[in-house]
């Protein structure tokens, strides 16, 4: 059975698992759209919920946290429902974690295994993967989609409309408003100046692919091509499941690509890799 403290508020369409726990003085509206708390997720106290949300099973939220409030954007209604947030299983949102509802037709996204620490936030229309961690204070952009297993610093920014690639790892206090590739490490605000090589070898990464990482990293960040020309550079090995990664994500990618010196600003021209 699932288990409810007195003190708790719930309204509207909420659906509480079997063994799932709501603790005294949260709140879960489900009177705009319908939350669903999965088996074993547990609510310790003073949390607030608001609805359309579905949130998976054996997830902890600890107090102050904030899920499925509508986006902060001048342009849409706080009192449109919208497509909502989805979490799935096993995520930890430590003290005043907040996550917005979708402005689009797709929810806000949060995966499986994740590690968000204070005061981080996902703002709307994310897309966030499995096991990342982001630490204190760290906060992404409207619509940024974050690949698996990134890990952000304390106070680490991203600007809306961002991708950041598998396995990266962002500085603390760093901004990024351009794309940052797969396992390659923001050392500055849009400076990648290197690369995440102890997330590779922890993850279990074989010698022969961190290698091919390291081959890819030079031709993106060193040769100084544009990206026509590093697309060619990188053809060189295709077929190779790594370099096609790293296609695929060049190729995606409507903003430029964090390059391995200077700064660049929103709207800036110049980039290691650019049009």
């Amino acid at each position: 059975m699932s288990k409810v403290h007195s003190s708790a508020i719930l309204t509207g369409h909420v659906q509480i698992s079997d063994g799932a726990e709501v603790g005294p003085f949260c709140v879960l509206d489900g009177t705009m759209g319908p939350i669903t708390i999965g088996a074993g997720t547990r609510l310790m106290h003073q949390v607030s919920m608001q609805g359309p949300l579905t949130v998976g099973e054996h997830n902890r939220f600890y107090p102050g946290c904030a899920i499925g409030y509508p986006p902060q954007d001048l342009g849409f209604n706080p009192d449109i429902a919208g497509a909502g947030c989805v979490i799935g299983n096993e995520n930890t949102f430590r003290e005043s974690f907040s996550a917005h509802r979708a402005t689009l037709d797709q929810p806000t996204r949060i995966g499986d295994k994740n590690y968000f620490m204070v005061n981080a936030h996902v703002a709307h229309d994310c897309i966030i993967g499995n096991k990342c961690i982001f630490a204190n204070n760290a906060s992404v952009g409207g619509h940024v989609e974050v690949e698996d297993s990134v890990i952000f610093g304390g106070v680490a920014t991203v600007h809306q409309f961002v991708r950041v690639g598998r396995g990266a790892f962002l500085g603390g206090l760093a901004g990024l408003s351009t794309d940052l590739p797969p396992f390659f490490m923001l050392t500055a605000t849009n400076v990648a100046g290197s690369l995440n090589l102890v997330g590779m070898r922890r993850s279990g990464m074989q010698r022969a692919d961190i290698d091919t990482v390291r081959w890819v990293f030079d031709v993106i960040q060193k040769r100084k091509l544009s990206r026509p020309n590093v697309l060619l550079a990188l053809a060189q090995r295709q077929g190779d499941p790594i370099v096609d990664e790293y296609v695929r994500f060049i190729e995606a990618a409507k903003r430029p690509i964090t390059p391995n010196t200077g700064s660049v600003l929103r709207g800036a021209s110049k980039a290691a890799v650019s049009e």
